[in-house]
């Protein structure tokens, strides 16, 4: 059996994916605008020896529900949020193998700066950086970038794979891995002749430079991605290390996972290329009937017309616009494709409106795991069984409890089990999750073939 991997999924706001538990007296996520806030949930997450922090975020507002962006704004629904890079190196300092992976957008960050940016990450956390690559499903982000609207979904991929051509050349190729001699007697900091400057000339981007930074611990650092499209599957498959799926069941995301492995394969990475996580909810207590008392406690603070409104801007469908019993039924649009299949072409039978909410328990359309340790336990392992997952992103209820309850309750189960690791290994993240190496991309990755 092999062992998970488990990141605290998190973002940079007060509401994040279980909308309304911000307003439970024993939340905290109001202070999310205070350094103490981001450092104490780090060092719980690193106590539990939790993989990583797994940090979203979103250029924009959700303002498809309604036509408006009034009901996120009242529910505090991921707005107002913040940038999700600046805690991350005060996370670093209180922590010494805790991981981080990141969001930031293809669509809007300039590829030669996101690049300075992720080498100093990866340099103040000691190679403990990963980016969580996205090229956004919101038209309220494209406006306020300038463009008239979001770019079409698989144009976005496009100009994502030329990013990314990008990046590998900065971050792999500009500079040798001896270049830096930091020569004191010498007064030469690094060889020039082993520093280059790289040109591209291409459809979606040209720029001429060499990178800013010196060689950074991983290099380029641990690639996530979130698209369970066809087109984001073959861009995981071709570029992604850890894949972030989110499904109801492992019956469900099965054949995504199938599906990714085999194009890992296809492209020469092989099928244990790919770390797979789902995403989960976890509600638990030291028993059954405490797990439910507190499930009831939280329910009364969810908010259903919150999660209407964010889930209305990932499939770019009005659900305001439907009757209790209509069924959900439009089949194309340029939001998130794999949010709109699962309840349209992918659906089992006919999705309505009132089945949605009824998904909505804590404000989200994720079902919570509800159990005492054990229960959540028997959950997990499941899930690593029959979905050939590796692990989880696990989703906050009430902060910071939630994370307290998991690490101090669920881990040691997990752990006597040998089913999660009792103590982290030494080296970059990407040698913790992968082992072996010195922390860089293997040869089979497409950035490889930039190095010098």
């Amino acid at each position: 059996m092999k062992t998970m991997q488990i990141y605290a999924f998190d973002m940079n706001c007060v509401g994040h994916i279980n909308h309304g538990l911000w307003t439970h007296p024993r939340d905290r996520s109001v202070h999310y605008t205070d350094l103490d806030y981001w450092t104490e949930f780090a060092a719980t997450a690193e106590r539990g020896k939790l993989d990583g922090i797994f940090l979203a975020d979103i250029v924009g507002v959700y303002d498809v529900y309604k036509g408006s962006p009034a009901p996120v704004i009242g529910a505090a629904a991921q707005i107002p949020v913040n940038d999700p890079l600046i805690p991350i190196s005060a996370m670093a300092y209180v922590t010494k193998h805790l991981g981080f992976g990141v969001t930031v957008n293809t669509t809007y960050e300039p590829p030669f700066l996101l690049a300075r940016r992720m080498s100093t990450l990866d340099h103040l956390t000691k190679g403990r950086i990963g980016w969580n690559i996205v090229t956004g499903y919101l038209d309220s982000a494209a406006r306020s970038m300038g463009f008239d609207r979001l770019p079409d979904h698989d144009a976005r991929y496009d100009a994502a794979e030329e990013y990314l051509e990008i990046v590998y050349k900065l971050w792999e190729g500009s500079w040798d891995d001896d270049a830096v001699l930091r020569d004191k007697a010498g007064g030469v900091y690094a060889d020039p002749s082993k520093v280059r400057t790289f040109r591209h000339d291409g459809k979606y981007y040209r720029m001429e430079g060499m990178h800013l930074s010196e060689p950074s611990p991983q290099r380029t650092p641990l690639l996530f991605q979130a698209g369970a499209s066809a087109r984001g599957q073959d861009f995981a498959a071709r570029h992604a290390e850890c894949v972030f799926l989110a499904g109801p069941t492992p019956r469900v995301v099965r054949p995504i996972v199938d599906a990714l492995r085999a194009k890992a394969a296809e492209f020469g990475r092989g099928a244990d290329a790919l770390k797979i996580l789902s995403l989960i909810t976890v509600v638990v207590g030291r028993t059954e009937r405490q797990a439910q008392e507190k499930l009831e406690d939280y329910r009364r603070h969810a908010s259903v017309e919150a999660s209407l409104a964010h889930y209305s801007a990932s499939v770019g469908i009005d659900f305001s616009k439907y009757g209790l019993d209509d069924v959900i039924d439009q089949n194309s649009t340029n939001a998130n494709q794999s949010a709109l299949a699962a309840i349209t072409k992918q659906a089992a039978k006919p999705v309505t409106k009132r089945e949605i909410i009824d998904q909505m328990v804590l404000g989200s359309r994720m079902k919570p795991i509800v159990g005492a340790p054990e229960q959540i336990a028997d959950h997990l392992q499941t899930w690593i069984e029959e979905g050939d997952i590796d692990g989880f992103n696990l989703a906050r209820t009430v902060a910071p409890e939630s994370l307290r309850d998991f690490v101090d309750l669920v881990v040691p189960v997990l752990q006597e089990r040998g089913l999660f690791k009792a103590d982290y290994a030494e080296g970059p993240l990407r040698r913790k999750l992968f082992g072996g190496g010195n922390g860089r991309l293997p040869a089979a990755h497409p950035a490889a073939r930039f190095r010098r």
